[in-house]
């Protein structure tokens, strides 16, 4: 009686230890998939320069002693916030923005034109990807600098307006989720 056929049990057992190991395998290419093509999160705070100096003849003002407090306020609220890089426009008022923050974290400002947010955008992504990066624009960059990090699109910041603030969580090219706040003094 050497010709005996397996039990259909045990062949029922196989093709599940099969389908099991072949789950398994699945899983592990998946997670090593996502662990190694996977984007990190990069987040992006940004504002508009703090209040200037109001001179129609000065096409590039100081900040007013009220921008001066808001530039102290981001001190206060950032401080401690894990910020990795600074960017601001070569205008004086977005530098004084950020100088007071930039000096307690002891990092440089990165001076960007304020007119290339493409460049920003794409400097942000190769040196900045997965930290935490503060940005000082203006009413007018700063709603396009969200849209390029691939946010929703906001309006241009009222003139009189210096109290917004964006968090900008960048999850991948194309997808970010944006929290809007208000900060200092109210206008």
């Amino acid at each position: 009686m050497g010709d005996e056929t397996p039990e259909p049990k045990s062949g029922l057992k196989t093709a599940l230890v099969f389908s099991m190991l072949f789950a398994v395998l699945g899983a592990v290419v998946v997670f090593g998939y996502y662990a190694t093509f996977r984007r990190p999160v990069t987040t992006v705070i940004l504002i508009r320069h703090a209040e200037k100096v109001i001179d129609p003849n000065n096409a590039d003002p100081d900040l007013s002693p009220a921008g001066q407090a808001r530039a102290q306020e981001l001190v206060r609220m950032f401080g401690d916030a894990g910020i990795n890089a600074i960017y601001a426009t070569q205008y004086k008022r977005t530098q004084q923005t950020v100088k007071p923050l930039a000096d307690k974290l002891g990092l440089a400002v990165n001076q960007v034109n304020s007119k290339n947010t493409a460049d920003l955008v794409a400097r942000i992504r190769a040196q900045n990807s997965g930290g935490t990066v503060f940005i000082a624009g203006h009413n007018n960059s700063v709603p396009e600098i969200i849209a390029a990090l691939g946010g929703p699109t906001f309006p241009t910041i009222p003139d009189t307006e210096y109290d917004n603030l964006y968090i900008v969580t960048v999850y991948r090219t194309g997808k970010a989720k944006v929290v809007k706040l208000k900060y200092g003094a109210s206008q």
